[in-house]
């Protein structure tokens, strides 16, 4: 019985001798090591979406404040004593942890007759995969309102659904249990209205609002072309069914100092263009207080804005999983039972999981007619 090969079973081929170099003459050792390389920077250095949206942490559940409430002092009596200061509203959110892995199994003759770049998109692909699984859970967490339980029966929960707990009050503001920052957008494309209203439900709650913070739109490319079309004072989308009044914007979208030259009609640039990135993710403009980041990984007819403050903070709103024990942290590069001949092997694995630790701190919005929420599917 032969072992199956070809792209459908993962095994790349192409056994009689040892293969211990690629074709150009790379030694499979430096391969290697230049894997193992390129894992540590790529765990320790790598800026994603995902990172200004999430807060690294190994515990399976913690008990966090949910708002940025600011206590206040006494005024100090003769023999009073004051109240002690503490953390604030809590609530015990959870956070899910599964194992993932993916293999490689190079043939001795793919080997020996490939160079190294061919060699080297093999990784490309796995770094590629990782990527994918990694902003995918936490898109999913993000976008999908249903509450799960982890291994400990912590409950893990995703933004503020409607359904009790509900958003703490701030600063003298109360919310009701029914608030959902899961909205439709009730027309079939997004407009500035939907915008500024989960812009509004962010900071109302006090998120976003801090000088080392800011607010971000996320966009799939559909979505962030017709947010760059905005204009103050006009309307940002057409009528639609039996409309007689447009939402109108507030703001124009200013396009980032890198973007592609553009002037209005009246010859002139209104408003400050930002910095062509945030944390090292790049800006496609800004429309009122929020920066416009344009993805891929964010599902078509969906947004999301959140406030971030800044790559791995604990105020961002996403928890992301890791195992306690630092050797099983990030993705890892394990060899498999075939090292030399005739199939070298090997394994990479991440452990990982996410659940929403800060609620109020973002907002999913389903574009399309209608009022219920549908979240969307997201595939790791």
């Amino acid at each position: 019985m032969t072992a199956p090969t070809g792209p459908a079973h993962g095994i790349h081929t192409s056994g009689d001798v040892l293969v211990d170099r690629t074709a150009d003459g790379t030694d499979l050792n430096a391969v290697w090591d230049e894997f193992r390389d390129v894992l540590n920077i790529w765990n320790n250095e790598r800026t994603t979406i995902t990172d200004l949206l999430s807060f690294r942490t190994v515990v399976p559940a913690e008990a966090v404040p949910q708002n940025l409430a600011v206590g206040s002092f006494e005024e100090a009596s003769e023999i009073g004593v004051p109240k002690s200061a503490g953390v604030g509203e809590t609530i015990v959110v959870g956070f899910r942890f599964k194992d993932y892995d993916r293999a490689s199994r190079l043939g001795w003759r793919f080997l020996r007759d490939s160079d190294i770049r061919q060699v080297r998109s093999i990784m490309d692909g796995i770094l590629s995969a990782d990527n994918k699984l990694t902003t995918g859970l936490v898109m999913q967490r993000i976008f999908d309102p249903t509450r799960k339980r982890n291994e400990q029966g912590a409950t893990v929960y995703g933004l503020y659904d409607g359904t009790p707990p509900g958003p703490p009050d701030y600063l003298g503001r109360s919310f009701p249990d029914t608030e959902t920052h899961y909205i439709r957008s009730g027309a079939s494309v997004i407009d500035s209205g939907d915008i500024e209203h989960a812009i509004r439900l962010i900071t109302r709650k006090g998120f976003g609002t801090q000088p080392n913070s800011r607010v971000l739109i996320f966009a799939n490319p559909d979505e962030s072309e017709l947010i760059q079309s905005w204009r103050a004072g006009e309307p940002s989308r057409e009528l639609e069914g039996a409309e007689t009044e447009g939402p109108t914007a507030k703001y124009d979208f200013v396009p980032a100092k890198d973007a592609p030259p553009w002037i209005t009609p009246q010859g002139e640039v209104v408003g400050e263009p930002v910095p062509g990135e945030f944390a090292g993710v790049k800006v496609e403009g800004s429309y009122g207080p929020a920066l416009l980041v344009q993805s891929d990984f964010i599902p078509p007819q969906y947004v999301c804005v959140a406030a971030s403050y800044g790559p791995n903070s604990p105020s961002n709103p996403v928890g992301f999983r890791e195992h306690p024990v630092e050797s099983y942290q990030g993705l890892r590069l394990i060899p498999g039972h075939w090292r030399n001949y005739p199939i070298i092997e090997s394994f990479a694995a991440r452990g990982c999981g996410v659940g929403v630790r800060h609620r109020g701190g973002a907002v999913a919005i389903n574009v399309g007619t209608g009022a219920v929420y549908v979240p969307p599917t997201i595939q790791l």
